[in-house]
C-alpha cells in the first residue's frame, strides 16, 4: 500500500474547488425526510449525500434503521437531485444491496472497523469495486487496526480508497463525544501522504455548536474533506439529535470556515517560520532533558520506598499534584484536559520506574 497515489486519485479527479463535503442525516427515518433534506442539500458545497440504512445502537429497543427500504429513498435522492449517495455497511448482505441500489460511496462504521473478520467479509463482497470505500477509525486509539482494515480493503482490488476520523471512545468525561486524538490521525497522514482523510466533526463533538471549531481544527490539519450530519428537523431527530445541524446551518459552516495554504514561498515568512521552529525544538530538547531529571528522582524515591517497604502509588500526593497542575496549568492558557493527559502519562511513567526498582 506503500506510496499509492491511486488511491487518491478518485478525490483529485474530481477538481474539487473546496474541500470534499458529506452530508444528510445520521438515520434515514422517513422518504419524506430523505428527500427533503436533498432537496434543501442540492446546489450547496455537498458532494455526497449520506443517510444511516441499518443503525445498530449500542443498546438494544432504539430505533435501529428503516434497513433496505431507505435504498429506494436514496435512488431517489440521485434521481431528483443529482446527488452521489452514502450510507454504511457492516456485512455481505449489507453491500449486496447497496450495490444493487447502485449506492456511490460506501462506509465501514468504527464497531466493524474493530473486526478483522467483519472487514475481510466485507472486502471480499467488495472485490474490484469501482465505489469509493471510506474506513472510519476504530473506536479504540488503534492505528495499526485502522491500517490493517484499509490493507484488507485494497488487497482486495479496490483502488477508491480513503478514511474518515471520528474520533476515539474513552473512559474518561471530556467535552467531546469521541476524543480526536489528532496526533494520531497526522501519523496516519505521514505514513500515508496518499490515503484520503475526512474529518466527521459530528461524532467527534457529540454537540453541534461545536462542529465548526473541529471542522476549522481538521481543515487546519490538511484534511481533505468533512462528514457532517444535517437534518431539516434536528432536534425531532430519530438518532444522534443533539449532533445533527439543519441544512442552512451547513450552509453557513462552509462559508465561515478557511481554507488555509499548505504554505507560503515568501522568504520573510519562511524566515520567520524557521526562527520559531528553531525556538520549539530548543524549547522541546529541554523538556526532555527537565523529563530525564524527574525521572532521576524517581528512581531516587522508588529506592527510598524499597528500603522502607512503601507502596509506589500514594493516591493523596498523586491528586495534590494534579490539583495543583490543573490551576498552574490554566494560568498559562493549557486546557485541563491537556494538563490531565500530559502528567497521567509523567505519573505512569514515574511509576514504572520505580517499581523496577522495588522489584530488582
Amino acid at each position: 500500500m506503500e506510496n499509492n497515489k491511486q488511491m487518491r486519485k478518485w478525490l483529485d479527479d474530481m477538481n474539487l474547488p473546496h474541500p470534499l463535503v458529506i452530508a444528510g442525516p445520521c438515520s434515514a427515518e422517513t422518504e419524506e425526510q430523505v428527500l427533503k433534506v436533498a432537496h434543501d442539500l442540492k446546489d450547496t458545497d455537498v458532494n455526497y449525500y449520506r443517510a444511516g440504512i441499518w443503525k445498530p445502537r449500542t443498546r438494544p429497543g432504539n430505533f435501529e434503521g428503516v434497513g433496505a427500504i431507505g435504498l429506494k429513498w436514496l435512488q431517489k435522492v440521485k434521481e431528483e437531485t443529482g446527488l452521489k449517495t452514502a450510507t454504511e455497511v457492516a456485512n455481505r448482505n449489507h453491500v449486496d444491496l447497496a450495490l444493487e441500489h447502485d449506492v456511490d460511496l460506501l462506509w465501514i462504521g468504527a464497531r466493524s472497523t474493530v473486526s478483522p473478520f467483519i472487514v475481510q467479509e466485507i472486502a471480499d463482497a467488495l472485490k474490484g469495486t469501482d465505489k469509493v470505500v471510506l474506513v472510519k477509525n476504530p473506536v479504540n486509539p488503534d492505528l495499526s487496526l485502522w491500517l490493517g482494515a484499509v490493507e484488507r480493503l485494497h488487497s482486495s482490488n479496490i483502488e477508491k480508497l480513503g478514511v474518515i476520523h471520528r474520533g476515539f471512545s474513552t473512559y474518561e468525561k471530556t467535552k467531546y463525544r469521541n476524543i480526536p486524538e489528532w496526533q494520531l490521525a497526522i501519523d496516519l497522514q505521514t505514513r500515508f501522504p496518499d490515503l484520503p482523510i475526512i474529518n466527521d466533526p459530528s461524532h467527534i463533538t457529540g454537540k453541534r455548536d461545536m462542529i465548526f471549531d473541529v471542522s476549522q481544527t481538521a481543515l487546519d490539519l490538511n484534511f481533505d474533506g468533512l462528514m457532517i450530519e444535517t437534518h431539516c428537523d434536528p432536534d425531532n431527530a430519530w438518532s444522534d439529535a443533539a449532533q445533527q445541524v439543519t441544512p442552512d446551518r451547513l450552509v453557513q459552516i462552509m462559508k465561515d470556515l478557511r481554507i488555509r495554504k499548505e504554505t507560503d514561498e515568501q522568504a520573510e515568512y519562511n524566515s520567520k517560520l524557521n526562527n520559531l521552529r528553531a525556538q520549539i525544538d530548543v524549547i522541546d530538547n529541554q523538556l526532555i532533558e527537565i523529563m530525564g531529571k524527574r525521572m532521576k528522582v524517581s528512581d531516587e524515591i522508588g529506592a527510598l520506598k524499597k528500603k522502607r517497604n512503601v507502596a509506589v502509588l500514594q493516591s493523596n500526593r498523586w491528586n495534590a499534584i494534579l490539583g495543583n497542575m490543573i490551576l498552574e496549568g490554566e494560568q498559562r492558557g493549557l486546557s485541563e484536559e491537556f494538563i490531565l493527559r500530559m502528567f497521567k502519562a509523567i505519573h505512569q511513567e514515574s511509576i514504572n520506574h520505580q517499581e523496577k526498582i522495588i522489584n530488582s
